[in-house]
């Protein structure tokens, strides 16, 4: 679990419950952004199974026949890894392991998973190895190998300590190096970001996956990774851009997601200081996706959670080139559904009347970036204005590819 590995493509298969909190709808939309992340991660899910409880059951999350039925399943298909869609307590993994006999990963396993795939700096690595520590420590059972040999010598070993004792003692003296590692590097990239000055700050924010990093090359011309999987960067980056004649700096962020994990949060501090400390945020949207309002609304909640939710905000819809226009009959009475409303049509729904500038483009195809790139001109000059309120005429827009 500790170290970034190639991944093969492996079976799997994901389990999820429908709950008085979570009707079959709603478990159906989970379940397939949890197929998602498997294949991230490197999975093929060839079976899902769903049960409808009340509650998850203490012991085994799910019922004991449902168990015993994903047990018989997985035998009789040579699968070795079942994916729960929420995150398990330490005693249900230690029951699930002993009643499936396979690998068992839950929803936090199999992001932190894709994480330390997707770290390529010291500093993401950090962060998602401390995230992996703080999620084993209260999951260790005597089932887990040795992590090192015992340490030696006078006093470094108490009378009768066990094997997981020790383990649990050399993971609390990891986390806490590798805390003391993560404020001297948080302390360093703070200091980056006040030595940029009084430059304006724009960050790009969003649902893992919208299309923020296909943004970020089209705004900057630059190579910023993008890919179509979830969580393709983790690393900040940082981009001077310069629209008309107006420069600011651009950030790209990490995505965020439903049932983040908390040790995540916490270990991605410094990553969401930047989105803490920016001037302006560009709040990407892909228009394209069943649930693109729950992402609003995820985003918004996590944003309220930092303590930047009262920032300037431009709302930007992605990705208008995969929404499939298909045109109603005069006659067809029945009501429009994402199919059959054209973007003119969605132009005038609450998503373009909301309190903050709103605009539909695709990032790929570069549709409607003009508009765009105005509202941020627009955006950047109110905040460039009110912390330079002398050199305001200095500043005109144009359109460079316009105009070539």
């Amino acid at each position: 679990m500790l170290e970034n590995k190639e991944h093969q493509y492996e079976d799997a298969v994901i389990v999820g419950l429908i709950t008085q909190h979570q009707d079959e709808d709603k478990l159906i939309e989970y379940m397939d952004e949890l197929e998602f992340l498997a294949l991230t991660a490197g999975a093929t899910v060839v079976k899902r199974f769903t049960q409808k409880l009340s509650q998850p059951d203490p012991k085994t999350f799910i019922g004991s026949g449902k168990a015993q039925e994903v047990r018989d399943y997985v035998k009789e298909n040579n699968i070795g890894t079942v994916i729960f869609d929420d995150e398990l307590s330490p005693s249900q993994l230690k029951n699930l392991e002993r009643e499936i006999e396979v690998k068992i990963l839950d929803r936090t396993n199999l992001i932190l998973d894709i994480f330390a795939q997707r770290a390529q700096t010291s500093y993401a690595r950090t962060q998602v190895e401390l995230a992996q520590y703080q999620y084993l420590l209260p999951r260790l059972t005597r089932m887990w190998t040795h992590l090192e040999r015992q340490k030696g010598g006078i006093g470094m070993r108490g009378p009768g300590e066990t094997e997981i004792e020790t383990d649990r003692r050399i993971i609390r003296d990891r986390i806490s190096l590798l805390k003391d590692k993560l404020k001297v590097i948080d302390k360093q990239m703070s200091t980056q970001r006040q030595n940029r000055g009084k430059m304006v700050r724009v960050a790009l924010v969003g649902y893992t996956n919208v299309g923020k990093s296909t943004l970020m090359n089209a705004i900057s011309k630059s190579e910023v990774f993008a890919e179509n999987k979830l969580f393709a960067t983790l690393d900040t980056t940082v981009r001077k851009v310069v629209i008309g004649n107006l420069p600011f700096l651009l950030t790209d962020t990490v995505g965020f997601i439903r049932k983040l994990p908390t040790q995540l949060v916490e270990s991605f501090k410094s990553t969401l200081d930047e989105v803490r400390e920016a001037d302006l945020l560009i709040h990407v949207v892909d228009i394209s996706h069943e649930s693109f309002e729950d992402h609003i609304a995820s985003v918004n909640q996590t944003l309220q959670e930092i303590d930047a939710h009262k920032k300037p905000m431009i709302m930007v819809f992605n990705k208008i080139d995969d929404f499939s226009y298909e045109k109603k009959d005069e006659d067809d009475l029945t009501p429009g559904t994402r199919k059959n409303i054209s973007l003119q049509e969605w132009q005038k729904t609450w998503m373009a009347k909301s309190k903050f500038p709103t605009v539909f483009i695709s990032a790929l195809n570069k549709e409607n970036f003009p508009e765009m790139k105005k509202m941020i001109y627009d955006e950047v000059l109110k905040i460039h204005i009110s912390r330079f309120p002398y050199n305001d005429f200095l500043f005109e827009y144009y359109d460079e590819e316009e105009e070539n």
